[in-house]
Order: C-alpha cells, then sequence, then structure tokens
C-alpha cells in the first residue's frame, strides 16, 4: 500500500455564531446587504448552513427566507438552485445571488419593498481550529481517522476547504492526488453531492469509498 512522504493532518474545528447588524425586511435590502455583509456570513449562510438543513427544502438560508418570509416561491427556487460547490471564491457565489435577487425585482419591481413576515438577520461563524493527533499515512489510516472526526471538523475538512483551497477540491482529495499520486480517486471523492446528504452520510460515504481503493491496493499489492 502507498505510504505519503507527508502525513494527512486532521484538525478538530468549532464554530462560534455572531449576529451582525446587518438584516433585510425586503427583497430590496436583500440585495442591498448581501453586496456589502462580510464573506464570512455569505459563507455561513450557503455553505456552512449545510449542517443544519439537509432535511429541508432548501439548503440556502437565503432561499428559505425569500421562500417562508417573502412568499416568493421562483425566487426562492432560483437561489436554490445556485450551488455553492461550483464557486472556488466568495465573490463569484455573492455575484450569483444578488444576481438573482436583481433580476427577479427587475421581473416584479411592484414586490420589491414588501416588507417581510420576518426581517433576515445577516450572521457569520467564526471558525476556530486545532491540529489533532492523529495523522494518516496510508488511504486506510485516512479511512480510520476520517471515522473518528467530529461533525464540524469534517465540514472544515471536506467543505469548508474548497474556498480555502480556491479549487473545487477537499482536502482529503487534494492530499490524495498530491500525496499518494492517485487522482481519479481524488476525483471521486470530488464527485459525492455533500448537498444531497448528512454530514454522518457523508462520512460513511468517505470511509466506504477509501477503504475499498484501500484494500485494492493490498490485493495488487499481494499479487504482485
Amino acid at each position: 500500500m502507498r505510504r505519503a512522504k507527508t502525513p494527512f493532518q486532521f484538525i478538530a474545528a468549532s464554530y462560534l455564531i455572531r449576529i451582525g447588524r446587518a438584516r433585510a425586511h425586503t427583497l430590496a435590502e436583500l440585495a442591498s446587504c448581501l453586496k456589502e455583509v462580510s464573506d464570512a456570513s455569505i459563507f455561513y449562510h450557503t455553505f456552512q448552513s449545510l449542517e443544519e438543513h439537509h432535511y429541508t427544502a432548501f439548503s440556502s438560508e437565503f432561499a428559505q427566507w425569500v421562500m417562508a418570509a417573502c412568499n416568493q416561491t421562483a425566487l426562492a427556487e432560483r437561489l436554490a438552485a445556485i450551488d455553492a460547490g461550483e464557486f472556488v471564491s466568495i465573490d463569484g457565489l455573492r455575484d450569483a445571488l444578488v444576481r438573482a435577487v436583481e433580476e427577479h425585482i427587475t421581473q416584479h419591481p411592484e414586490g420589491q419593498n414588501n416588507v417581510a413576515f420576518e426581517p433576515f438577520y445577516f450572521r457569520e461563524e467564526v471558525e476556530f481550529t486545532l491540529p489533532l493527533e492523529m495523522r494518516a499515512m496510508t488511504l486506510a489510516e485516512l479511512a480510520d481517522g476520517i471515522g473518528k472526526l467530529g461533525l464540524q471538523s469534517l465540514h472544515h475538512h471536506f467543505i469548508n476547504s474548497r474556498l480555502r483551497l480556491h479549487l473545487k477540491t477537499n482536502d482529503f482529495s487534494y492530499w490524495i492526488d498530491k500525496e499518494l499520486a492517485n487522482p481519479a480517486l481524488a476525483a471521486r471523492l470530488n464527485r459525492i453531492d455533500f448537498h444531497t446528504q448528512t454530514l454522518v452520510g457523508l462520512r460513511d460515504a468517505l470511509m466506504s469509498i477509501i477503504r475499498r481503493w484501500a484494500a485494492r491496493e493490498g490485493a495488487a499489492g499481494a499479487a504482485a
């Protein structure tokens, strides 16, 4: 089984939620706030909210508010259709969100200043990280480590990492590609749709795929 020269360092992550000053009472205010709030706030209401909203119709909190508080189904569906996983920068994601709201307002100007049933409060999370004692040198060790990770730490490595790395990848795939020279497995992990799974389901899928590949490597090595 291949061994890496540089081990994978598992990270413990935790988050503190901070409520900002920005809030929106109308669609017009939502568009304005989306242009001005911090990157961390945009990230929280799209990527980070995946932790909490796998069982709701829309994982994006913007889409949920537009639907529930503004009763704008068409715009909610358009916001929900914006795939956060396709973006490697907050600027690109922010532009897509603003464009969706502003184009809807242009098409339906009569509703832009209608007051929502409740305001949208912009929040953000401050991330705290700490290296764990766990490290991995092989695929088997990586799978075992993933099984021991807390869900917030898994979120840090698999979802948050996409914007940290500015690539459409995750920490596990990045390490597998660079350190184990296995781009095929790295690509396979990147194809896991984290929008449609709980974090527990995501962890199980990662472990299952990585262990299958580890078993193949072990069998090939034994045959050789």
